[in-house]
């Protein structure tokens, strides 16, 4: 299994890629949604993307819908301190597979992980 983290935190980054690593998952890090869809451009494939919802340049509505678009069916995860429904719902609706709230928990990571949908 592989992961992409896109989070313009650089706590949550570093979190999210140590909770990642202690369930043995292959990981890389990416500071906004721009990044994760030029690292996708560039041929790049994950089984799992945790996305951030507010970040600069591109957040991660946009960067779900764009994904999406190009026919990314990795499993996207969105992760945000937003807790309105409205706010989760729109997330959602850009193409997510599931929604958590910050912080990630390991509890919380394999709830994530045990949804991946392994493709042929």
């Amino acid at each position: 299994v592989t992961a992409l983290v896109v989070d313009d935190n650089k706590v949550s980054q570093m979190i999210h890629h140590q909770l990642l690593n202690v369930l043995g998952i292959v990981n890389h890090v990416v500071g906004n949604g721009k990044e994760a869809v030029e690292i996708h451009s560039s041929g790049k494939k994950f089984d799992l993307v945790l996305m951030d919802r507010d970040m600069p340049v591109m957040n991660g509505i946009e960067a779900t819908k764009k994904l999406r678009d190009m026919g990314v069916k990795s499993t996207i995860a969105g992760v945000s301190s937003h807790s309105l429904s409205e706010e989760r719902q729109e997330f959602i609706e850009a193409g997510l597979d599931d929604y958590h709230e910050k912080p990630l928990t390991i509890a919380k990571l394999v709830s994530v992980v045990s949804k991946i949908k392994y493709k042929a």
